[in-house]
């Protein structure tokens, strides 16, 4: 199943706008039966052309996430979900700043008892404390 165009789907919409527009004029001019008839073959055009739609949506690449369409079917508004995806967000960088922060420091005064302890690995250890981010004294 190939997926669909944009131009696939505007002519389905103006298929349908179409559709609706006929379905006003001939309700608001309503002559008998030739207009019943009318009608009711406009309807079935209408109806074929929603499931059209419907089946070219299904083949629409999007990128919404579904969480998205959950809340605004669940009829709520997707601001909430940007609200607190992006509390979320802020949340976790917040512990990754903090845990990044504690192993640096780690880092640091591992270093520094490393060379305090062992003072034949001063070098080394310094090289390898300076190379990944940090300074030793």
């Amino acid at each position: 199943m190939a997926a669909a165009t944009l131009d696939e789907l505007d002519a389905q919409l103006r298929a349908i706008i179409s559709n609706l527009y006929l379905l006003i004029v001939q309700a608001h001019d309503y002559q008998g039966q030739g207009t019943q008839q009318a009608m009711s073959a406009e309807i079935r055009d209408l109806v074929h052309n929603l499931t059209a739609i419907s089946q070219t949506a299904k083949r629409l690449p999007t990128h919404i996430p579904e969480e998205i369409i959950q809340y605004v079917e669940a009829s709520r508004n997707p601001d909430i979900y940007t609200r607190e995806f992006v509390e979320l967000v802020m949340r976790f960088n917040q512990q990754h700043k903090g845990r990044s922060e504690a192993f640096a420091q780690f880092r640091d005064i591992l270093g520094q008892r490393m060379m305090a302890g062992i003072p034949e690995i001063r070098g080394e250890v310094k090289q390898v404390v300076e190379a990944s981010g940090g300074r030793v004294e």
